[in-house]
Order: C-alpha cells, then sequence, then structure tokens
C-alpha cells in the first residue's frame, strides 16, 4: 500500500507575523570544476527561531498530494525518483534537495514579488502550492529541459503556510548534472523559466533586475588597479584587493547577488570535485549571519525570539555533488564537513516511508585535540 501525504503543519507553532513580515534569506550558488564536475550550494538564513531542519530521504513511488487554497485534495503524483532534501519546521516540506538523477531544487524567499496561478477549484486535481513545487520538480523530473516542459501543464497557487501565517513567496534555483541551471518565477500568474548561466540566486527583486543590476558593477575587476600618476605624483594601491574596490558589502538581495557572482566568477582553479568543495565553502561562508536585529529574515518580527537553541541565524550550509551523487553540509552548531552518498541508498528497498535523520548527531562543534604529549 503506498502512503499518502498530504503537507499540513504537524507543529501546532502559535507565530504572530507582521503584513510585511520576512522569511529565509539564503545565497546560492553553482560550481563547475575543471574535470566538469557540478556542485550547487546555499545557505539558509533565518533568524526567529530554530527550524529543526533534517535530512529526509524519501524513496521512489512515494505518493505526495498537492496543497489547495480551499483545502481541498491537490494533484497526486508519486516519485518517479528517489530524493534526499533538507525539511524545515518538522514537515515533509523539502527546501532544497537532490533526486537520485543529479537533479537539484531549492526554495529562495520572493516577498512581495510573487503572484501565483489562479486557483480553480474544479482544477484542483492539477494543482500544487508553492510549498509542493520542490517535491515535485525532483520526484517528477530528470533535467532541466524536462522541468521546463513540465511546469507549463501544472497549476502551482499560493497557499497559507499554517507554521507560518503567511502565503509562502518563493523563487526557485533548479541545476542538473550538465551544469544548466534556471531560475522559475512566478509574477504574473504564469511561471517564468529564466535561464541562468551564472549560476547564482539570491532573493528579490526578480531574477531579470538582477542582471539588469550587474551593470552597475561591469567596472569590478580580479585584477589589482594599475598605479595611475597625477601631475607628477604617482598613486598605487594601499593594499590588495582594489580591483574589487566598490563591491557592496551589506547583506541586502542584491548586494548578495553582486558579490555571489563576483566570488564565482573568480574562482581559483578547481580541478576535481573535492577542490570545488573547498571552494563552494569558501564562497557561501562569505554569506554567514549572526543572530541579532537586521541579521536576517525573521530577526525583528514577533515570533517569540527564543533562540536558545541556536547559535546563528545561518542555520545550514549545503554543498551538493550534482556529478558524484553527494551531499555535503555543515550546520550552525558543527562547522565540520558532514557527507551522505546518496548512489549508496537503495531507494527501492525504503518501502513507502520517508526517512528523516538529525543534521548533527550531537548539536556542539567536533573539535579535534591535537595537544603533544610532550
Amino acid at each position: 500500500m503506498k502512503t499518502s501525504l498530504k503537507i499540513t503543519s504537524i507543529l501546532g507553532l502559535s507565530l504572530i507575523l507582521l503584513a510585511n513580515s520576512t522569511l529565509f534569506a539564503c545565497t546560492g550558488i553553482r560550481l563547475i570544476a575543471e574535470d566538469g564536475t557540478v556542485r550547487y550550494g546555499r545557505t539558509m538564513e533565518w533568524g526567529a527561531f530554530d527550524l529543526h531542519s533534517k535530512v529526509t530521504i524519501i524513496p521512489r513511488n512515494f505518493n505526495f498530494i498537492g496543497l489547495t487554497p480551499d483545502q481541498a485534495k491537490g494533484k497526486s503524483f508519486n516519485s518517479k525518483y528517489g530524493i534526499i532534501g533538507l525539511d524545515i519546521i518538522g514537515k515533509d516540506l523539502i527546501v532544497d534537495g537532490m533526486n537520485e538523477k543529479g537533479l537539484t531544487a531549492g526554495l529562495f524567499y520572493f516577498p512581495g514579488y510573487s503572484k501565483y496561478n489562479e486557483y480553480k477549484p474544479s482544477n484542483a486535481e492539477n494543482t500544487i502550492s508553492s510549498q509542493d513545487l520542490v517535491n515535485y520538480v525532483l520526484s517528477q523530473f530528470s533535467n532541466i529541459e524536462e522541468v521546463k516542459e513540465g511546469l507549463q501543464h501544472i497549476n502551482v497557487v499560493g497557499v497559507v503556510e499554517e507554521a507560518l501565517g503567511i502565503q509562502v513567496d518563493a523563487h526557485w534555483m533548479i541545476t542538473d548534472s550538465t551544469g544548466a541551471s534556471i531560475v522559475v518565477e512566478y509574477t504574473n500568474g504564469t511561471v517564468t523559466i529564466n535561464d541562468a548561466p551564472l549560476g547564482v540566486i539570491t532573493n528579490a527583486p526578480s531574477y531579470d533586475w538582477h542582471l539588469t543590476n550587474l551593470k552597475n558593477y561591469i567596472n569590478l575587476e580580479y585584477d589589482a588597479a594599475k598605479p595611475k600618476t597625477i601631475n607628477g605624483e604617482t598613486f598605487s594601491q594601499i593594499g590588495f584587493g582594489s580591483g574589487m574596490l566598490g563591491l557592496p558589502g551589506d547583506m541586502t538581495p542584491p548586494s548578495r547577488f553582486v558579490r555571489a557572482v563576483a566570488w564565482t566568477q573568480t574562482t581559483r582553479p578547481m580541478e576535481n570535485s573535492g577542490e570545488s568543495l573547498y571552494e563552494m565553502f569558501r564562497i557561501l561562508d562569505n554569506f554567514n549571519l549572526s543572530l541579532g536585529a537586521d541579521r536576517a529574515e525573521g530577526s525583528g518580527e514577533l515570533f517569540g525570539k527564543d533562540h536558545s537553541t541556536m547559535r546563528s541565524a545561518t542555520v545550514w550550509t549545503t554543498s551538493w555533488d550534482l556529478t558524484n551523487k553527494v551531499l555535503n553540509y555543515h550546520t550552525q552548531d558543527n562547522r565540520r564537513v558532514q557527507e551522505i552518498k546518496i548512489d549508496e541508498i537503495d531507494f527501492s528497498k525504503m518501502g513507502n516511508k520517508i526517512v528523516r535523520i538529525p543534521l548533527d548527531i550531537e548539536r556542539e562543534q567536533d573539535i579535534l585535540d591535537r595537544t603533544p604529549k610532550l
């Protein structure tokens, strides 16, 4: 017997949200090594309370049922492929994941810009919510071309997420094992699929706006600025890094987008998967945020601000090797890089149950004592 899943709240969180409340401020990037290894990775920022994310493993042929605004049953779909992902708030809600074909998808907050397909009760059987989209993409498709075609035939609507009290305004970055990336947005009641050759995503505004904004930074160079002589006086750079002078340093989505493009386009040579893993975390660690007011989305809202189990507003950082089917990550509690080999999971023998494992064995830093015995 197959198990049906309707994604509804199982945590009775009593949350009070302002009308203009914000959610996740995340940065996503893609890297391609010289041997062709493709990596996608991202940070997850949330400053209000612990998301209690877990690694979630979904078997083949698992049955999902999409959410609708009127609580009617949405589209029923079975997973063609096994999935591994990271969930949030104790729900079967994957916000970052990869299927066994090496297709990855990540949900990124898109406040104030989402306008989903119109919901028609008569079309409920072909409807899913924005919360369902990562599950749908990873369970149904194996590459970008399939995603582009398939999203034309599904109705994606806005549904209030019970655990947060708001509709989930989102856009998505999707990457396959060839290195092709797209950004998917719903802004005018219809889907817009943007090819994303730069392999970068942050949050609002829309993806095309971010590309236009990059034109303000075409003066940036990887190499140092050359000395200039003015009226016989020569001026040289004070210190290293003058080629990037003017790179925005704040944490707004436009500035993070510019920085992410700058860092991904100026990586050192990456020979293979191992070297691209170093670069992935080196780049993404530039976007780590501490707890506190205006440090991450959710920080200033009326969530009760229980930070008792949090050490950072960047709660976890992932790096997915799409070529070798490996998940690497580190967390707010443990900077040690952890690994799950997806090709070693037999999705056909999992039965009909989702398996969850904690991100950390112990929520503390793993420290190797190297004190010499003298």
